[in-house]
């Protein structure tokens, strides 16, 4: 069985692209206050936590399955096409994965976004399962972050 693989998912959103690309350039802030039943903390640990070369500290919180804490590195980063790439360089998925390495693009639609994410990632062991655990808790930020900034902000 391959322990290296990748996975692509598409998920359209509401929101404007502009609007949605610069919340997740601001989820430092943003992820904890609106999403305080998935992330304890975002702490930026090294850099602007935007830039190419940012490490941040995501501590979550213990509805979230698997992980706890995980350090991300920013890979890439193209504010024209609303492209970020990182990597996991430490904590709790270093366990199980050897390598994880995400992108996200923000690309405009007739009527709102469409958000396309993927990670390539290689397995410590065969038993270890692919990241699909991962994929729907992304997939379920990605659309409650949509519901969060269409609601009118007190």
């Amino acid at each position: 069985m391959e322990l290296a693989g990748k996975i692509e998912v598409d998920v359209e959103v509401k929101a404007a692209p502009e609007l949605y690309w610069n919340s997740i350039r601001d989820s430092t802030i943003i992820f904890p206050k609106a999403f305080p039943q998935q992330y304890k903390s975002i702490e930026v640990l090294e850099g602007d936590g935007k830039a190419v070369g940012s490490e941040r500290l995501f501590t979550y919180a213990e509805a979230v399955p698997l992980v706890r804490v995980s350090k991300e590195r920013i890979d890439e980063v193209d504010e024209e096409k609303r492209m970020v790439a990182y990597s996991v360089i430490g904590g709790d998925l270093l366990e199980v994965y050897k390598h994880f390495r995400a992108r996200l693009v923000v690309e405009k639609k007739e009527e709102g976004s469409l958000v396309k994410w993927s990670c390539e990632y290689e397995r410590a062991k065969e038993e270890v399962p692919p990241p699909d655990l991962l994929i729907e808790f992304a997939l379920s930020n990605f659309r409650e972050l949509d519901e969060y900034l269409l609601k009118p902000q007190a």
